[in-house]
């Protein structure tokens, strides 16, 4: 013993001593104090890269060109988007086994970079992101585990079975902005992934409505394609899908058939805007909220063709080729519940007769509308935006009744008509009145009689001088917050192309 056998005191002493003896050379600081834990050692970080949890490494936008080497087995959240990466490295992801969301948006990878084999150890892989790199194939094989899978924004030409197929978990599935045509699509795509519910094949170069996609679909995205058919049968399971979109392809009548939609019982999203269709397709759904056919040859709404979508809110049917008996009375009869009709551009010489009376918005900018009777619209009292702008409006031909029942309009657009003063019988409840670009030279105070609630009064452009505005004439207008707005406010709908 090193204790000296006359000295029981001083062993006592250190019996009695918190801790350990110091070290000879040893700073008294390295050491805990007294209650206090010792802290886990650092955890090793890529360098420059962000660790903020042990299962978070966070390497975005670090120009880096090679695959990190020294990332923690714990990882389960990997984020390498925003780099200049060409390859992945078998080797360093077959050690990554709990990664759980890998982020590689935004490099160079091509699919020469990207080993066969890549993926198979990431057994736990939910969410993978890939878009805007280089890929011209998809990888042969993804995880079982799989959510989410991004590949958009590359050059894939082709998929393969278990890319996307026999994932029960895969939910979303993003290829827009490819080079994918129907040859590159085996029809066995997604056989065994019966949860995808989100679909976007958009940007891409398919020809015909692919086959076979899976039933649980709600969201399905095909626009801008090259489509001109869709087969008999192809989405006759698909009774879940609330959006399809189909705009900007080639689509024609002898394209669709009166069974195309019939079997979409969930169908309240469907956008054919920028097709060749010269008529409104049928079988449409009961379900069918918005229907988009603007940008289209349709010459003539026949009633029967809306008979099925009793349900329809929203019909544009902007720039097609719709003329003075393109709405017949009684074509848009079984849209009851209709709140906007969308006719901007056509070639319509009077209001459509016998509109749904429901109807709250009426937009027919640059037709040829040239008169307004007193009755022409009396059967949509509950109209609160009318739109008319450039047409061929004048004066004499606007009925001094023509308002009369529209109690509840807030927004009237007459802007680039011919009418040369006020039109009478105004909405005492208007909100905006456009009359910009028209041939008004004078203004008198009757018209504008009662219009307290008037926010804003659009007169640019026309032929007013200072000496032509009457006595009183601004009186009234207590609300009126700009006479002279050059431009007014657009009427509020959906995010629609025009």
């Amino acid at each position: 013993s090193l204790i000296p056998r006359c000295c029981p005191s001083l062993l006592l002493l250190l019996l009695l001593l918190p801790g350990p003896l110091p070290v000879a050379g040893m700073e008294d600081d390295a050491f805990p104090h007294l209650g206090e834990s010792s802290q886990p050692p650092p955890r090793a970080c890529p360098p420059r890269c962000s660790c903020p949890r042990v299962d978070t490494v966070d390497c975005d936008g670090l120009d880096l060109r090679v695959f990190p080497d020294n990332i923690t087995r714990a990882a389960q959240h990997l984020s390498l988007q925003n780099n200049q990466l060409q390859e992945l490295p078998y080797n360093e992801l077959s050690r990554l086994s709990g990664l759980r969301t890998l982020n590689l948006h935004n490099n160079l990878i091509s699919s020469e970079g990207l080993p066969d084999e890549a993926f198979e150890s990431l057994t736990q892989l939910q969410h993978i992101y890939v878009a805007h790199n280089k890929l011209s194939v998809a990888p042969q094989f993804l995880p079982r585990s799989l959510r989410v899978a991004d590949l958009a924004a590359n050059q894939v030409m082709e998929i393969f079975p278990l890319t996307f197929g026999e994932k029960p978990a895969l939910r979303s599935v993003y290829l827009h902005n490819n080079q994918l045509s129907n040859a590159g699509l085996p029809p066995d795509a997604f056989r065994g992934s019966e949860a995808i519910a989100t679909l976007s094949l958009s940007n891409n170069r398919l020809s015909y409505l692919p086959p076979s996609l899976p039933p649980s679909l709600e969201r399905l995205h095909l626009q801008n394609n090259l489509i001109s058919k869709v087969p008999r049968g192809a989405l006759s399971r698909q009774t879940q899908l609330r959006e399809l979109y189909l705009q900007h392809n080639q689509l024609t009548d002898s394209g669709l058939d009166a069974t195309t939609f019939s079997k979409l019982h969930s169908l309240e999203y469907l956008d054919l805007s920028h097709n060749q269709l010269t008529t409104v397709p049928a079988g449409l759904p009961r379900t069918l909220a918005i229907l988009h056919l603007g940008r289209n040859r349709i010459r003539q709404v026949e009633a029967a063709r809306l008979h099925g979508a009793r349900g329809l809110r929203y019909l544009l049917l902007q720039h097609n080729q719709l003329g003075s008996s393109g709405l017949p009375a009684g074509a848009l009869r079984p849209l009851r519940g209709l709140h906007t009709l969308h006719l901007y551009g056509n070639g319509l010489d009077c209001v459509p007769p016998a509109l749904p009376r429901r109807l709250r918005a009426l937009v027919l900018p640059h037709n040829h509308v040239a008169a307004l009777g007193a009755r022409d619209l009396a059967a949509t009292p509950g109209l609160t935006e009318l739109n008319l702008a450039y047409n061929r409006l004048a004066s004499a031909r606007v009925h001094h009744r023509a308002f009369r029942r529209l109690r509840a309009l807030r927004s009237l657009d007459l802007a680039g008509n011919q009418l040369t003063r006020l039109p009478m019988g105004l909405p005492t409840g208007l909100r905006t009145l456009q009359l910009q670009r028209n041939q008004l030279w004078m203004l008198e105070p009757e018209p504008l009689a009662g219009l307290d609630q008037l926010r804003e009064l659009s007169l640019a452009h026309n032929r007013l001088r200072v000496g032509n505005i009457g006595p009183g004439t601004w009186h009234e207008l207590q609300a009126l917050q700009s006479p002279h707005c050059p431009q007014g406010p657009s009427i509020p709908l959906p995010a629609f192309s025009w």
